[in-house]
């Protein structure tokens, strides 16, 4: 007898999130005998506890096409720690009242800690349910996998813009701008940060300089190699990855605060270093901040990544089908020339709680560029143009304006 699916997305978005998105519904579609109903939580984890699902039959085969190439997660995502007690109860009350026989809960490690623990109190309860982690994550942090879908079209993105902004500093230098600085993601791990050396190619093209997580921030020797870059080159483009640390471990530019999963809040690491080097040396600095702009540019979006998110996220449906439970696709290289993949699956034991870092054969011994391996690495990985429609210039993307299916629970207060 069939029974009803839920797919829910969960933590900061990725240009190809929905991409996963349209992949799970359309393959559900394809086992009507065994999938019935296929639903959307509006708002991730807390659209479950609202009971506010979206019954994805409401969209035309057209439709998933254009989910497939938008950005943003269309529906909706959240940051919320799922917590044990009533928040747990209600969610197997609302899985109950629809008859959720299959949860695909696409996010990255967090989020494969949160699909883990349903799947574990799903046994416990003894109510049958298949729980599937779809995977994404822009930092490329997800163990078990080569990369993770989200990262490749990023990686695109602060490539191309690097090399754009240093071609623009570098026709100014002489008489303006000597130093440009671009801050991108990554709090523990520098693929993101890492993954701009591609823009540099065989020279000694921007980006001069790049700090990541995984090697400790030392003032006196980056400002000594900003000042060697500018007499060898003229100018210095840098990027900074947001987590790199000092010597006592500490965050360079931790903003105060934390997040629902107990992460420290991080910004402010461009200005940092641009007043650091102005006021050491007297260069004129600009810097960015990527932020929300890398993981929204589905415009930039790689033809590479976007067929990966679409794998993982029919291959979660295959898995479930199939009666497993637990577990994450996941992408596995076969051949980097030419470059090959296929896709795995690993135990959500093996992700949840447990990161991917950047390995030292990646970076270049004095810490402040990536190696010809790491080259190798990423390549791939930013190959293939999936441009979107574009109407009057811009990129024709749907306003998504979902209802939800009649609640047949009471009113759950998540605040209580």
């Amino acid at each position: 007898m069939a029974r009803n699916a839920l797919y829910a997305q969960s933590g900061g978005v990725t240009p190809v999130i929905n991409a996963s998105a349209a992949a799970v519904i359309a393959a559900a579609r394809a086992h009507p005998e065994q999938i019935g109903r296929m639903y959307a939580a509006k708002n991730g984890v807390l659209g479950v506890l609202a009971e506010e699902l979206v019954d994805t039959a409401c969209m035309s085969e057209a439709d998933l096409a254009a989910l497939a190439a938008s950005p943003g997660g269309a529906f909706g995502s959240c940051r919320h720690k799922l917590r044990f007690g009533k928040e747990l109860t209600r969610l197997f009350e609302v899985f109950a009242a629809h008859d959720i026989g299959y949860l695909f809960y696409n996010g990255g490690g967090d989020s494969a800690d949160t699909c883990l623990k349903i799947a574990a109190h799903a046994e416990y309860l003894g109510y049958d349910l298949t729980a599937i982690h779809v995977p994404k994550t822009i930092d490329n942090d997800l163990p078990h996998s080569d990369c993770s879908p989200g990262f490749g079209s990023v990686a695109k993105y602060v490539g191309t813009s690097i090399r754009e902004a240093g071609m623009d500093v570098a026709s100014m230098c002489g008489s303006s701008t000597k130093v440009f600085i671009m801050e991108v993601m990554g709090r523990h791990t520098g693929w993101i940060a890492a993954s701009a050396g591609l823009a540099s190619g065989e020279g000694n093209l921007p980006p001069h300089l790049i700090l990541l997580p995984e090697v400790t921030f030392n003032a006196a020797t980056f400002l000594a190699a900003v000042e060697e870059t500018i007499a060898r080159e003229g100018y210095c483009v840098i990027v900074a990855a947001e987590g790199i640390k000092n010597a006592e471990g500490k965050f360079v530019a931790e903003a105060g605060g934390t997040d629902a999963f107990g992460h420290a809040q991080l910004g402010g690491v461009a200005p940092y270093l641009a007043q650091l080097i102005k006021t050491a040396q007297g260069h004129k600095c600009h810097w960015a901040v990527a932020d929300y702009l890398q993981r929204a540019a589905r415009h930039m979006a790689s033809q590479t990544d976007v067929d990966q998110a679409m794998a993982a996220g029919t291959a979660a449906v295959k898995f479930a089908l199939a009666g497993e439970r637990g577990v994450m696709p996941t992408i596995v290289r076969t051949s980097d020339a030419p470059y090959a993949w296929t896709i795995g699956s690993v135990k959500l034991e093996e992700v949840a709680n447990h990161e991917k870092h950047l390995p030292a054969e990646y970076i270049r011994a004095d810490g402040f560029h990536i190696t010809p391996a790491a080259h190798t690495y990423f390549a791939p990985l930013i190959m293939g143009e999936a441009i979107p429609p574009y109407v009057d210039g811009l990129p024709a993307y749907p306003v998504w304006n979902f209802s939800v299916v009649e609640a047949k629970l009471e009113v759950f207060n998540t605040a209580a």
